[in-house]
Parts: structure tokens; C-alpha cells; sequence
């Protein structure tokens, strides 16, 4: 696939500058690397099985490592895509300071060397699921879904949704329904997390070409759906708590959480179609953010006061 073709060095405000390793990383998308290793990380810690805790440091490692190797060949192949979009415009590779082959070979390097990482470090459970994870973001979301249909989001938000099984894997060696649970959890909590986004950003969508829901659908049916979402998820963020593997001081932070995310959908709903700049999808997509953060800090929150209330 040419430059040429993605046409991406037609822009005239390229940087000539040579590539810093600042440019490497930000190919790595560091903020949903974070994410990423942060639903690991609780995935593991509220496994039930030891793990040494340089075991876990490395398992943790492998994640963001095949998390940043799945960033950087997502960029690698969404590069004119990127160069169209305001939100995105100023990537490393639309803005010519890194190598298009560079981040390609940056990407498949990572890929192969956290799953080498992962399989000694674990076991064969958790690198299989890191390699379904990398797998599933670069060939089904990034190349299959992403240009062709609305339901991109819906279908290749389970990459995402990996992270914290693979945690659980690394420490049990095993997939339990508490795992299953979390994976449903973020995926379920992806499509209205990103439709918030797409719904202030969809002129940029629209002038890429990328068929998200706001831009095919319209902003009433995305808006219907976002709040069908968030009503499903309810019922799962409560999952851990109903499953056993948490007690009821999670159970109460996700109901009331979940509740308050409803809420958001149900604002956004009530919003004005064409009010500029839809803050109230702005506010949506923020609170996202601090939903998933505040469900998974919990977890292991609720195992620790129950371990000293125990005794």
C-alpha cells in the first residue's frame, strides 16, 4: 500500500524535522495504553491465585507492549485516514515525522516480542488472549470494520474488552466468569464511550469517509442507542458483585455509577440534534472515562476493606 494511494504526503504543512523518540511513542497511543494496562493490572490483582509480584510486572509489561504494538499498526494503516481529521491531524505519520514502514515495522516487532514476553513470563492461556487481542484490533477492527460499517465500534470494541481477562489468565492460568464478566463490561461500555466522542467530532468522521454511527445513522438513533446501552449495563457492571468475586461496596459504587451513566445518555438524548459543539456529549464522553476508571478501582478497593473488616 503506496503513500501515494493513502495520499497522506500531499500535505503541505508535513514536518521536515527528523522523527524523536516522542514521535515513536505517541505511535504507541499512550492514553489507551494506559487504559489497557490499568484493566489488567486490576484483572490480575483481584485474580484468585499468587502471582510473584516480578511475574506480574512482566505480564503487565507484555500487555502494553502488544497494546502499543496494535496502536502503532493501527496508525501505520489509518494514516490518510488521520490526515483528514482535525483530532488526528497531527499524528507522527500524517505529519511526515515518522516513516510509514518504520511504524509498520515498529508495530509487528512489538506484536511479536510481547507475546514471546507473555508466554515465558505466564502461561500459554494469557498469551493466547493477548495474541487474539492484537490480532482482533489490527485485522478485524482496524483493516475489516473500521471503513466499512457503523457497527465498528460495536464489533471491534472486544479488543479492547480483552485486558483484564488476560490479567486474570496471567495469574489463574485460567478464563473464569468473573473474566468473561469484565470483558463484557468494557465492551459493552465501548460503543456509547465512542459514540459520545463521534457524535462532537462527526464532521471529522464524515470528512474521512469513516462510517460511524452519528454520521450513517444520524445523531436521534445513535443518541437511542448510546442509552440502550447504557441500560444493559447495569445489569453487568453488577456482575462481579452477583458472581461472588467482590462484595456489595463494589456492587453500590457500580449501581450508583451506572445510574449516574444512564443519566448522561438520557441528557445527550434530550439535547438539541444540531446544538453546536454538543456539550452535553462532551460531558458524556468525559464521565465515560471516569465510569470504567472508578468501576475497575474499585474491585480490588472492595477486596481490601473486606480483607480488613475480616480480620
Amino acid at each position: 500500500m503506496s503513500d501515494t494511494a493513502h495520499g497522506i504526503w500531499t500535505n503541505a504543512a508535513a514536518d521536515t524535522q527528523p522523527a524523536t523518540v516522542r514521535d515513536y511513542f505517541a505511535l504507541l497511543k499512550p492514553r489507551v495504553m494506559s487504559l489497557v494496562v490499568f484493566t489488567a493490572l486490576i484483572g490480575l490483582v483481584i485474580a484468585p491465585a499468587h502471582i510473584h509480584p516480578f511475574t506480574a510486572a512482566v505480564a503487565v509489561l507484555a500487555v502494553a507492549l502488544g497494546s502499543g504494538a496494535a496502536g502503532a499498526i493501527n496508525m501505520w494503516f489509518e494514516r490518510d485516514l488521520d490526515a483528514k481529521m482535525a483530532r488526528t491531524a497531527n499524528r507522527p505519520l500524517p505529519r511526515g515525522r515518522v516513516a510509514p514502514d518504520d511504524a509498520l515495522g515498529l508495530g509487528v516487532l512489538l506484536s511479536l516480542f510481547s507475546l514471546v514476553l507473555m508466554s515465558a513470563a505466564t502461561n500459554y492461556v494469557a498469551t493466547a488472549l493477548l495474541a487474539a487481542a492484537i490480532l482482533f484490533y489490527v485485522f478485524i477492527y482496524t483493516i475489516w470494520l473500521k471503513r466499512r460499517t457503523p457497527q465498528n465500534i460495536v464489533i471491534g470494541g472486544a479488543a479492547g474488552a480483552f485486558p483484564p481477562m488476560i490479567g486474570w489468565a496471567a495469574a489463574t492460568g485460567d478464563v473464569s466468569w468473573v473474566g468473561v464478566a469484565l470483558f463484557l463490561l468494557i465492551f459493552l461500555w465501548t460503543p456509547p464511550h465512542f459514540w459520545a466522542l463521534s457524535l462532537y467530532r462527526s464532521e471529522d468522521y464524515r470528512r474521512a469517509g469513516v462510517p460511524m454511527m452519528p454520521v450513517v445513522a444520524g445523531a436521534r438513533a445513535t443518541k437511542r442507542q448510546m442509552l440502550a446501552y447504557t441500560l444493559v449495563l447495569l445489569p453487568v457492571a453488577l456482575a462481579p458483585t452477583l458472581l461472588g468475586a467482590v462484595g456489595w461496596i463494589y456492587g453500590a459504587v457500580a449501581a450508583g455509577m451506572s445510574l449516574a451513566f444512564i443519566g448522561q445518555a438520557l441528557a445527550v438524548l434530550r439535547a438539541s440534534d444540531d446544538e453546536g459543539g454538543h456539550p452535553a456529549a462532551r460531558r458524556m464522553f468525559k464521565f465515560s472515562l471516569l465510569y470504567l476508571a472508578v468501576l475497575f478501582a474499585a474491585l480490588p478497593i472492595d477486596l481490601v476493606v473486606a480483607r480488613m473488616i475480616g480480620g
